[in-house]
């Protein structure tokens, strides 16, 4: 299998080393493989959405070879019914900031995430051929919630009083509990589709 890999997400090209692969850093969007180089697979983890369907189908469709395969997953939080209240808790912060959710915002369980074979169909390009939730859980301490969330677009966004704010009460919150950390639960949909010719 041949692959080309583009990004600026911060993977390291090492992880790559012995295998049959480009380097390419850049957005997938301006990306211009030789007109010959066809490709076996695209994959995206947790950037695919980040791309306009408008064009990430089509320009997946035009690197592929005929009955090549499009994977892509994004990962996601999830609220199972025994998970830790910590999240519903801290909202009362996110209120007072003005940054906090909607009152009609959904909580979407383990197995709940919105698929997107329909989205894939309507591109007249692929054909759906597997479909897989993943869920699994991670402990993290005090300052390592905080450094996930400071890679969250919706925090970086925030006035860095507001961001300094909110850190300082996780922080408080957090160390207040016998561990000093937070489960959370994430989810992700696998999506593969082929090419269709």
């Amino acid at each position: 299998m041949r692959g080309a890999w583009s990004g600026s997400c911060g993977s390291s090209p090492r992880n790559l080393t012995g295998m049959d692969a480009e380097i390419i850093t850049g957005g997938f969007e301006e990306w211009q493989p030789e007109a010959e180089k066809r490709f076996d697979l695209v994959f995206a983890a947790t950037a695919w959405n980040w791309i306009d369907p408008k064009v990430r189908y089509p320009k997946a469709w035009q690197v592929l070879r005929p009955g090549g395969h499009l994977a892509f997953w994004n990962a996601t939080h999830v609220f199972p019914d025994d998970g830790d209240p910590f999240f519903r808790e801290i909202q009362d912060v996110y209120d007072e900031l003005g940054e906090g959710k909607p009152k009609d915002t959904d909580w979407p369980r383990p197995g709940e995430l919105q698929e997107q074979q329909e989205e894939i169909g309507q591109s007249g390009l692929f054909e759906v051929v597997h479909v897989r939730h993943f869920d699994w859980e991670r402990i993290y301490h005090a300052e390592e919630y905080i450094n996930l969330l400071k890679t969250f677009s919706d925090h970086i966004l925030m006035e860095e009083w507001k961001r300094e704010k909110l850190f300082s009460e996780i922080r408080v919150r957090l160390n207040s509990r016998p561990d000093s950390s937070v489960r959370r639960h994430w989810g992700a949909v696998l999506h593969v589709a082929r090419r269709l010719d």
